[in-house]
């Protein structure tokens, strides 16, 4: 089975699998958010390739039901579910950051063949190519430090880079499911945050493509 966990705001549901981070999908209600999620498969699919794994997912099974908020309505995912409280072993450490890493490669690859202007969205709104990139690397800085990466803004891509290692590092490390910083986000959850958050503004830069 595939293991997944709903995020579940006043508005809006989130389903996130459990074990291949990234793969979250939205909907209106919990039929929607999983029929999205089973939709995206195949997308997801390029990113489980290119991180060198096989992606065979079963029927979705719900094992959780979190409590989103604001920002679950928003569109974005909040809530960290008990389950990313287990301990997280190496095998799935190194998985997770395989993932993680394909996500970066992707969303970098699609940014260099996209033009800077790109589709207005339906109600005319969203960001062009280089603002998006920006956004999603600032976000980035911020979620590093969840995890206790801290670095200063990032002017060069030199400096993109090294964030990004350092961000690895601590991802790849076996976990007790406890944050490794005070405060902070299980490595479990920061991988899934991290890698949901370039992959879902990935799959909106090659949608809005002219």
């Amino acid at each position: 089975m595939t293991r997944v966990y709903l995020e579940i705001g006043a508005k809006k549901v989130f389903a996130c699998s459990a074990e291949w981070p990234g793969w979250c999908r939205i909907g209106r209600s919990e039929e929607e958010a999983l029929e999205a999620l089973v939709t995206y498969a195949p997308r997801y699919r390029v990113v489980a390739e290119r991180a060198g794994l096989l992606f065979e997912p079963a029927d979705p099974v719900v094992v959780e039901r979190a409590r989103g908020g604001t920002t679950t309505d928003f569109g974005a995912i909040e809530a960290i579910p008990s389950l990313d409280a287990e301990p997280v072993g190496e095998a799935e450490a190194a998985r997770a950051v395989a993932l993680v890493e394909a996500a970066w490669k992707l969303f970098d690859e699609a940014a260099a063949v996209s033009p800077e202007e790109l589709r207005k969205g339906p109600r005319g709104g969203g960001r062009d190519r280089d603002k998006m990139v920006s956004h999603v690397v600032e976000a980035e800085r911020a979620y590093a430090r969840k995890v206790g990466v801290r670095h200063k803004p990032l002017r060069e891509p030199a400096d993109l880079a090294a964030m990004r290692a350092d961000l690895a590092e601590v991802l790849s490390r076996p976990s007790d499911g406890r944050p490794p910083a005070p405060g902070g986000w299980p490595v479990r959850y920061a991988a899934r945050r991290v890698a949901w958050h370039v992959l879902d503004h990935l799959w909106e830069m090659e949608d809005r493509r002219p």
